[in-house]
């Protein structure tokens, strides 16, 4: 039985979307920071954290400490895209569930060496983005994030989550 969604956020993204689903599913939702005094170490929990470079933040100690139920990554990509990827990177087994959650930009709420990172990365592929003919609508999409900022965080996004958690009660 699912005991808790316990999450990782930097900018709020995932914090957000962690208290959406926690509302959804009656569930108590707790950062990993504050999970150790409130969430039994093995307990059934499912894990949210932001994505850099293809790695959900705090899945590693997480996973260690819980048993993770189903894993959800947010990042700036579309929900649904990367998993492969995600996957691979943080050595999700293939039996348990993974989504990608769509979350938002926001350099100003970033701190040290990510605000910094994500300057850089924000030049380089932002101008190799600009510069590329014929972007996709997701490409697009992309560019003007980390150009402008943006958020993407909504209810819907959750349905693959929704869906699996249904499923499984």
């Amino acid at each position: 039985m699912i005991r808790a969604i316990i999450y990782t956020s930097n900018t709020g993204s995932t914090a957000t979307y962690a208290k959406l689903l926690g509302e959804q599913i009656n569930l108590p939702v707790y950062p990993l920071s504050e999970a150790r005094d409130r969430v039994s170490a093995g307990s059934e929990v499912i894990y949210m954290g932001w994505l850099m470079a293809s790695g959900i933040k705090g899945y590693k100690a997480a996973a260690k400490r819980y048993s993770v139920c189903a894993v959800c990554g947010v990042g700036m990509g579309r929900t649904g895209t990367q998993l492969e990827e995600v996957r691979k990177s943080n050595r999700i087994s293939s039996d348990t569930p993974l989504f990608t959650l769509q979350g938002g930009f926001d350099r100003q709420k970033l701190r040290g060496v990510y605000r910094f990172m994500m300057n850089i990365m924000a030049k380089t592929a932002g101008k190799a983005l600009a510069e590329k003919q014929n972007r996709t609508s997701e490409e697009d999409e992309m560019l003007s994030m980390m150009l402008h900022g943006g958020n993407r965080v909504s209810i819907e996004n959750l349905n693959g989550i929704l869906e699996w958690y249904k499923k499984r009660a």
